[in-house]
This record gives C-alpha cells, sequence and structure tokens, in this order.
C-alpha cells in the first residue's frame, strides 16, 4: 500500500484540538466577585507594598507632568530677551545664567522621576512575585489532595494551563496594569490642574467641548 492510499484509508478528524477534535470555547468567569475576592485576599498581606508603589507612581508622574511648566520659562526667557534686542532696548538680551539654572533643575526633577519609576516597578515585580509564589503553592496542594478520577476526568494541557497560562496572565497584569491605572489617573488630574493655572478658559473650553468632540469623531 504507498502513501497516497495510506492517507485515503486514514479517519478524518475534525479541525482544532480538545475532545473528538472541536474546538472548545474560552472559558467565562462564573463569579466575578468571588474570585475579585480570593485574589484581594492574595494582595492584603502585601498592602503597605502597594500603597509604596502607588505613592511612587504619583510622585514619578508628578515630576513628569511639573517639568514641562518649568522648561515654559526657559522658552518665555528666550523670547523675551530676543524680542527685546530686536526692539533695540539698552543693555537686552537672552539670561543664559537664568536658562542654565532651568535646565539644571529639569535634569535634576527628570532624574528624580525615574529614580521613583524604578524604585516602584523594582518593589512591585517583587511583591507580584511573592503573589504569585503563593498561588503556585496553593495551586500544588490543592492538585496533591484532588482524586485520581479528576485527573481521569480533565485533560493534562487543561490542568497545565491552569498552573502555567493562568499564573502568569495574573502575574502580568498585576504588575503592569495596576501601575498604568495609577499612573493614568494621576497624569489627568495632574494635566487638568496644571491647564487650570494657565487657563480657566482654556481648560474649560477643551474639557466640555474639543474632548467629547474627539470622542464623537
Amino acid at each position: 500500500m504507498n502513501i497516497r492510499e495510506t492517507r485515503r484509508h486514514m479517519p478524518m478528524g475534525r479541525p482544532g484540538g480538545g475532545p473528538h477534535g472541536m474546538v472548545q470555547p474560552a472559558p467565562k468567569v462564573k463569579d466575578f466577585k468571588g474570585t475579585a475576592k480570593r485574589l484581594l485576599s492574595y494582595l492584603k498581606p502585601y498592602k503597605l507594598q502597594f500603597l509604596l508603589v502607588f505613592v511612587l507612581a504619583a510622585l514619578s508622574t508628578l515630576f513628569n507632568i511639573v517639568s514641562p511648566r518649568i522648561m515654559g520659562q526657559a522658552t518665555t526667557e528666550l523670547f523675551e530677551g530676543m524680542m527685546e534686542r530686536l526692539q533695540g532696548v539698552p543693555g537686552a538680551g537672552v539670561d543664559f545664567g537664568f536658562i542654565k539654572y532651568i535646565l539644571i533643575t529639569l535634569g535634576v526633577l527628570y532624574l528624580i522621576s525615574a529614580v521613583f519609576s524604578y524604585l516602584q516597578q523594582f518593589i512591585m515585580a517583587g511583591v507580584v512575585q511573592k503573589v504569585v509564589y503563593d498561588m503556585r503553592k496553593d495551586i500544588n496542594d490543592k492538585l496533591s489532595r484532588l482524586p485520581l478520577k479528576y485527573f481521569d476526568a480533565h485533560a493534562h494541557g487543561e490542568i497545565l494551563s491552569r498552573v502555567t497560562n493562568d499564573v502568569d496572565n495574573i502575574s502580568s497584569t498585576l504588575q503592569q496594569s495596576i501601575t498604568q491605572l495609577v499612573t493614568a489617573a494621576v497624569t489627568l488630574i495632574g494635566i487638568i490642574v496644571m491647564m487650570l493655572t494657565i487657563s480657566p478658559l482654556m481648560t474649560l473650553l477643551v474639557c466640555l467641548v474639543i474632548l467629547p468632540l474627539s470622542f464623537i469623531v
């Protein structure tokens, strides 16, 4: 029997994985509140570390927001000095000493912001790894107590996915989404406050007219 005849006599399976070759749909969350409470129970022992991460993320974002306002002073000094010189004002010119002071201040602010950002990422990574370790330990204890009929009724790939992929997804979500949420909230509030200090009327126009139009368009 040649290869073509062998393929002809082979049973044709359905595409996809799982039992009988059928693609299994992705499981949906059955109890979101209960799952959230269980996740918070893992985070509760590290609440002080999470609080410190939130504070560091907020400070890092605030320094990044304040820096452009300070940079604007250097731009204003350059513009006014050039305009006064063009107008022929005696002794007029650009105060490069003041601009140098502004640039040094900006460098210090950005350096402090980078340090705060590094610290919050370092602390967050350590806390997340501890949380993941606790989860894997509980999963291992749970698997060791399960009867053999459970392993006969469930595919090995499904069990391994729960132990590895699901826990890894939780790890990446905790390490990225939480800090991004805090950073986004502080950035939004800080930018609005900064805009109010510059021009309350322009801020009102942007918030009430331009932003709604951007969502519509």
